[in-house]
């Protein structure tokens, strides 16, 4: 008989060893490395097929092709990020953070289809069936004809779609859950989260049935056994959110269908998860318009633009090293930023503490945002709130440029139609000008980013005007202000020397 292979896989990141290590060299996980079987499963290598049998059959590139068919559930939102309805014969893979509604947006969306006919089976492997009734019943759907399965073997869910109909779409929730007899280790595990997700895909290749895999996160963030599923399926969604927000966004991060860049916009409610039709005015919703620090990017968000109030909070450090707090942007780039300000434009803000924050809980990674990020950061630091009615995008460069960004004509196009009556971009946006202007709306261009700064510096309620105290670049006084910096700081170093000599003598006295 035979001796049967096995290897050392850590459960974490499916890396792979030769022998058992008390820790894993790839995540630096200990205890994670489990020996597992390699040999035979479901989709085995070529030693699979005997010697002399039957190759694949060879076609011609240029042979006639035909365009995906897709299915739209009827939930507009999901079907944007799917690229317009889930294509049949594809195999998706949903991830997200527990109880970030997953469950309930696959759900709600099995059962819009059902509605419309098509045959749909929705597989627990973590809830009972009446559970899941319980789940419909909330939703209001459950009248809809989704069938339901509580399994967790493969091989008794492929037996059990091949003896009925086929069906149109497959949801299994979730992948952690499922289990095969071909592999000798725990559910959940990378080789069984491995060759389970290969088993259902293998399926709908060969079917043309949509199959929909949910897959939890660890606590990187990560859909667990990542690099080993997603290749597999032909599209990754992330179900992201905070749990102190009602927002819920559907990203898509792979697409073979679509593009990649898309978002879907949900509401949590207590009825299910709600589309948002126009997610530009909720986020601006409980906008704060007097205050400083706050300014509004027109930013992109696959091809639907977004309307996203970004907060910063400049404030004196106490300590040595300033803090910086930043959430929903990149702070490497937040770095960048401060940099251009205190080296190009003569802003002194490094000492400071800074705190920035996209509200509404979305992630911005374009770097468009940069010139709303200044604005912000400036307007809070003078005190000078910025025009309620403004809008900011634009790219900042090492040198202190504004550079225009695509899709110019978009974004201020949106902001019109919200009510707004400017924009702040780059000089060169000749795309915004000749398409996206309207008679309401006014785009001013900036070719530096000391041009932003003065502007913000000479409003009427800017610390900077109260004092004089101007950026390098923008100064209409500079004598004045090096007399009131150099006279400045010569005061704040004498005069708590000066008070503690004067306390001295009178107690000697």
């Amino acid at each position: 008989m035979a001796r049967l292979k096995t290897s050392f896989t850590c459960q974490n990141c499916a890396a792979s060893y030769s022998q058992w290590n008390g820790k894993c060299e790839n995540c630096g996980e200990w205890n994670s490395i489990v020996e597992e079987l390699t040999g035979g499963g479901i989709g085995a290598g070529p030693k699979s097929v005997k010697a002399g049998g039957y190759g694949a059959k060879l076609v011609s590139l240029a042979g006639k092709s035909e365009d995906a068919i897709r299915i739209k559930c009827g939930i507009d939102e999901l079907d944007r990020v799917t690229g317009g309805g889930f294509v049949k014969g594809s195999a998706i893979l949903v991830g997200g953070d527990p109880g970030i509604g997953k469950s309930t947006l696959l759900l709600q969306g099995a059962a819009k289809l059902a509605d419309k006919g098509h045959r749909v089976i929705y597989v627990s492997g973590e809830e009972a069936i009446a559970q899941v009734r319980l789940r419909a019943k909330r939703l209001g759907v459950e009248k809809s004809a989704v069938e339901l399965a509580a399994e967790t073997n493969v091989e008794t869910i492929l037996a059990t779609l091949e003896q009925n109909q086929q069906a149109d779409l497959i949801v299994i929730d979730s992948i952690q859950t499922l289990w095969t007899d071909r592999v000798d280790s725990a559910p959940g595990s990378v080789t069984q989260v491995r060759t389970s997700a290969q088993a259902m895909t293998k399926y709908a290749k060969k079917t043309g049935a949509t199959v929909v895999l949910v897959g939890h996160v660890t606590k990187d963030g990560q859909i667990a056994g990542p690099r080993v599923v997603e290749h597999m399926v032909d599209a990754v969604l992330y179900f992201e959110g905070d749990a102190s927000h009602t927002f819920r966004i559907l990203r898509g991060v792979k697409n073979r269908y679509g593009a990649t860049d898309e978002i879907g916009v949900f509401e949590m409610t207590q009825l299910g998860l709600k589309e948002v039709k126009n997610p530009s005015a909720l986020f601006l919703d409980q906008r704060d318009e007097g205050a400083a620090g706050s300014a509004v990017f027109a930013g992109m968000e696959g091809t639907r633009p977004l309307l996203i109030e970004i907060q910063a909070l400049v404030s004196p450090s106490p300590l040595g090293t300033p803090r910086r707090a930043v959430v929903g942007w990149d702070g490497a780039r937040l770095a960048m930023i401060l940099a251009v300000l205190e080296s190009r434009c003569g802003v002194k803000i490094g000492a400071n503490d800074i705190y920035l924050n996209v509200a509404g809980g979305l992630k911005i990674s374009e770097p468009a945002a940069d010139l709303a990020v200044a604005a912000a950061l400036i307007s809070s630091l003078t005190g000078a709130p910025l025009p309620s009615e403004a809008v900011y995008f634009g790219e900042i460069s090492l040198s202190g440029g504004v550079r225009p960004v695509v899709h110019s004509s978009i974004r201020v196009r949106e902001a019109a139609k919200l009510g707004f009556k400017q924009a702040h971009t780059g000089k060169g946006a000749k795309e915004a000008l000749s398409k996206g202007a309207q008679k309401s709306l006014t785009v001013h261009q900036f070719s530096s980013l000391g041009e932003l700064a003065g502007r913000i510096a000479a409003s009427k309620n800017s610390r900077w005007q109260k004092h004089k105290i101007y950026p390098s670049n923008t100064i209409s006084e500079p004598k004045e202000q090096q007399f009131l910096q150099k006279n400045l700081n010569v005061w704040l170093w004498i005069a708590p020397r000066a008070w503690i000599l004067h306390k001295l003598r009178v107690n000697d006295f």
